[in-house]
């Protein structure tokens, strides 16, 4: 979180995640290299090479999907979300030396330009067996692209969040595009089915974690609630909640967080203003409720974030009774501080 646009500032945690990326990313290519060069001694350096970096950005790909809903599903993982964008940038990196390597190896010895000859030296759409296959690799580098080229938060104010969220959503567009490309492909000249099982799992297991994720989802959205005389909800037990962490309920259609910390409860809206991040999968640091997506912060008293600063999220009205945490299902406007509930029971009936 930064009050102006920056190129990338590396923190201590980001430089220890790249490192960890770039020197797993090395190791694998070295290691498929090297194991291929003994396995398929015949085997070219360029096809070794289009080889490890398909493999690589695939499998990449792969780690990117589950780590949203993972982290959904297992709130410790959220460390690995903070610089997924920096884990999509390798992914189309590898991705581009792929089709580098494999435009050099298959397109470019003619006297036709190498990426007229990607685009027309195969139309045989109507055939399984001969399809076009690297054609649907090719769009799916494409979509890698704009997303890595639009990563940066100077692109996300710009475009605006709902603009940037669906550019950055046709990744499941180019994950189909890489699958059917692979399929179409490698998959049809392979003998041994391992790669097909490989990539089978790999499917099976992004699959099943979005769905477990939209499963938990789903019972949050439709827990029963009911409004007392004054208009407040019970949403859960204050025992239920951690300390400086949150409770997720929904509440007239709206997800609100409900925050413990230092003897009180507040709650404000789930969705931080920076890239609908979920604020009540964070915690409180420094007195912040901050998004586990991109640290942004904002005090849960008010639901704006500290000075400099301009942020705002909605707050909610609370109170506490007989260790039973109500929340009035009416949001206040973005930014409006209401005095929280004190567990203790000196002020069980805040903000009305």
């Amino acid at each position: 979180m930064s009050v102006s646009y920056r190129a990338i500032g590396w923190n201590r945690q980001k430089r220890i995640y790249d490192t960890v990326l770039a020197g797993s990313v090395l190791l694998y290519l070295a290691l498929f290299v090297g194991l291929g060069t003994l396995i398929h001694p015949h085997a070219t350096a360029e096809t070794l090479l289009i080889r490890a970096f398909g493999t690589a950005a695939l499998l990449l790909l792969h780690v990117a999907l589950s780590i949203g809903p993972l982290c959904r599903l297992i709130p410790r993982f959220l460390p690995l979300l903070y610089n997924r964008r920096h884990l999509g940038v390798t992914t189309f990196l590898l991705g581009l030396a792929h089709g580098g390597f494999a435009i050099f190896q298959f397109h470019s010895l003619g006297n036709v330009n190498p990426l007229v000859s990607l685009l027309t030296s195969n139309r045989r759409f109507d055939s399984l067996a001969e399809f076009p296959f690297q054609l649907l690799g090719f769009l799916a580098l494409l979509i890698l692209f704009l997303m890595a080229a639009t990563s940066h938060d100077f692109w996300l104010r710009n475009l605006t969040a709902p603009v940037w969220k669906r550019l950055h959503m046709l990744v499941y567009i180019a994950y189909a595009l890489l699958v059917a490309h692979v399929t179409l492909g490698v998959l049809q000249s392979e003998r041994s089915p391992l790669l097909a099982v490989i990539l089978g799992a790999g499917m099976a297991t992004v699959l099943a974690l979005h769905v477990l994720a939209a499963i938990r989802e789903r019972r949050v959205d439709t827990r029963p609630s009911q409004a007392d005389e004054d208009g407040f909800v019970y949403t859960c037990d204050v025992e239920q909640i951690p300390e400086k962490r949150a409770m997720v309920v929904s509440l007239g259609g709206e997800r609100v967080a409900v925050f413990r910390y230092d003897g009180k409860i507040s709650a404000i809206s789930n969705v931080c203003q920076h890239q609908n991040g979920p604020l009540g999968e964070g915690r409180i640091l420094d007195g912040c409720v901050t998004c586990p997506w991109h640290g942004y912060q904002y005090l849960p008293e008010s639901g704006a974030s500290p000075p400099p600063f301009t942020e705002k999220v909605p707050t909610f009205r609370t109170r506490v009774s007989g260790g039973r945490v109500f929340v009035h299902p009416q949001p206040c406007a973005p930014g409006t501080h209401i005095e929280p509930a004190r567990i203790d029971g000196k002020a069980e009936r805040v903000g009305k």
